[in-house]
């Protein structure tokens, strides 16, 4: 067809790779954390830094760095971007405390900020409607690839050398993208237009004040010590920056998209289901090394269903997509989802692995079923000269989304674990499992790694339990707010508001 940009399918290679390294890292570290909880000798606390500090960076410059890509040129931005993740996971491989590691954590997340919108903003204006779907499933399938693929890898790096290796794993990822985003992809870049520094700032310090609050919960509550503080500046800064955004001649965002059904919909909806999923990985990894006893690299492993399965539903959801339309595999999607947390709740210390593996099967298929059904119904709203601050939108709500999981989830873990210990256990058994059998093999008393077992399968149930409650959430909004749309669909009035791209977005075919 005329006008498709005959690079395309070499430009979708260099966004799964971009899109790789963040996968990646994410899967990896997750695996690593409690070998290097041992090593660092890292609190509970100084943990969920390691781990969020990454995503409140991130969140809070998503908007700012989609806004800059449509500026100033996407693989600009995005090339910059993993320039600084490659260079600060190099740094990582060299730390030795906890707050060398979230200081590198912190870098990454200003390098994965800028590389996020870019990889989604650059694939819906190089393909138009017809092969957006098959290559959202290429991209999808990539992923699932690396989620299959970097926690066996960062197991076995890690049995034969240390945690800092999975940072490592990182740079070369990071040397074959950018090589290949300078050799094959074009730049594009929206249509100038005058910068909105206020809302730069206001967007930032509205979304890092709130997720900062958010990760501040389980340790001072929702409205005590300086949450309160941090829950006014940012809810002052987010109000000031919407009202700002609907009156400035040319805001940096699009607020308008969430007049778009499937646009907001699509985006809350996988905002409730990253709150369900918010500690998943965090939760069962523990569970896998802590309860079974299974070895990092054993442990990474045990995902292989998941990701197996994902990739099947990735692979089928884009010729069901075309033919059911987004809507009915989001919904199926997200039933399964359910369902296998659900399932994920009934596990308890006796189980083993054969009930978590089915639950990650169905996991995994349902996340390869809705997810990119919603992430492709909500981008087929956004204009093509928005395409990097809108994708960032959808991106920077998801990123609270997980936050709000991580807060809630692991404030859920923590503190039901605490309350199944026996109150006459030491301050270190009651803080976490991981302390709990550190105690044991210091003292041989194998009663406590029973009760310490016990007491952390007990709480994980709860925290599944309430994963459970929000991916059906997600399911509620997802069927009322939700319409349907087959690729190619003309004459929805969501569909002909949108721009056409060749008059407002400009792609130069430059090496």
């Amino acid at each position: 067809m005329e006008g498709r940009n005959p690079r395309r399918w070499w430009i979708l290679l260099v966004l799964c790779l971009s899109t790789l390294v963040l996968v990646v890292d994410s899967m990896a570290l997750t695996v690593a954390v409690p070998s290097m909880t041992e090593d660092l000798n890292a609190t509970a606390q100084d943990t969920q830094w390691i781990l969020d500090s990454y995503i409140l960076v991130f969140a809070g410059l998503l908007l700012t760095s989609g806004s800059l890509g449509d500026r100033f040129g996407r693989r600009k931005v995005m090339i910059i971007g993993l320039l600084l993740f490659g260079a600060a996971s190099l740094a990582a491989t060299y730390c030795t405390n906890p707050g060398e590691v979230i200081a590198s954590r912190v870098a990454m997340g200003v390098g994965g900020a800028l590389i996020m919108p870019s990889t989604l903003s650059i694939l819906i204006t190089v393909f138009d409607d017809d092969e957006r779907g098959k290559a959202m499933a290429a991209w999808g399938a990539v992923s699932m690839l690396g989620l299959v693929g970097s926690p066996v890898l960062g197991g076995v790096l890690i049995d034969h050398f240390s945690w800092h290796s999975i940072f490592f794993i990182n740079v070369p990822v990071v040397v074959v993208a950018i090589t290949a985003a300078l050799l094959l992809m074009p730049e594009s870049k929206g249509p100038w237009q005058k910068a909105d520094p206020l809302g730069a700032v206001l967007s930032a310090v509205g979304m890092t004040a709130m997720i900062w609050w958010i990760i501040e919960i389980p340790k001072h509550g929702a409205f005590g010590g300086t949450s309160l503080v941090t829950l006014t500046v940012g809810v002052a800064a987010l109000v000031g920056f919407v009202i700002w955004e609907n009156v400035v001649a040319e805001p940096m965002v699009p607020l308008m998209l969430f007049r778009k059904r499937n646009f907001s919909g699509g985006t809350l909806s996988l905002t409730l289901v990253q709150v369900g999923n918010g500690g998943l990985l965090l939760v069962l990894t523990q569970y896998l090394q802590f309860v079974l006893g299974y070895s990092p690299m054993k442990a990474g492993l045990a995902f292989v269903p998941m990701a197996v399965a994902a990739l099947i539903g990735n692979g089928a959801g884009a010729g069901l997509v075309a033919k059911f339309g987004h809507r009915p595999l989001v919904l199926t999607g997200m039933a399964l989802m359910a369902g296998a947390f659900v399932l994920l709740g009934t596990v308890d210390a006796e189980t083993g692995f054969a009930v978590p593996a089915v639950a990650l099967g169905l996991l995994g298929l349902g996340a390869g079923l809705a997810m990119p059904a919603a992430i492709g119904a909500l981008m087929g709203e956004i204009p093509p000269e928005k395409a990097g601050v809108g994708s960032a939108l959808n991106d920077t709500i998801q990123q609270a989304g997980t936050a709000l999981g991580i807060a809630i989830l692991g404030s859920l873990l923590a503190s039901g674990y605490a309350d199944r210990m026996p109150a006459g256990s030491s301050g270190q058994a009651r803080q976490s499992i991981a302390g709990a059998l550190a105690e044991a093999r210091s003292t041989g008393d194998a009663g406590l790694v029973h009760t310490a077992r016990e007491a952390f399968t007990s709480a994980m149930s709860t925290t599944f339990t309430v994963s459970a409650a929000g991916v059906l959430a997600a399911l509620v909004l997802a069927a009322v707010v939700l319409r349907n749309r087959r690729p190619g669909d003309a004459g929805t009035p969501d569909a002909s508001a949108a721009p056409a791209a060749p008059a407002k977005d400009t792609t130069e075919l430059v090496g």
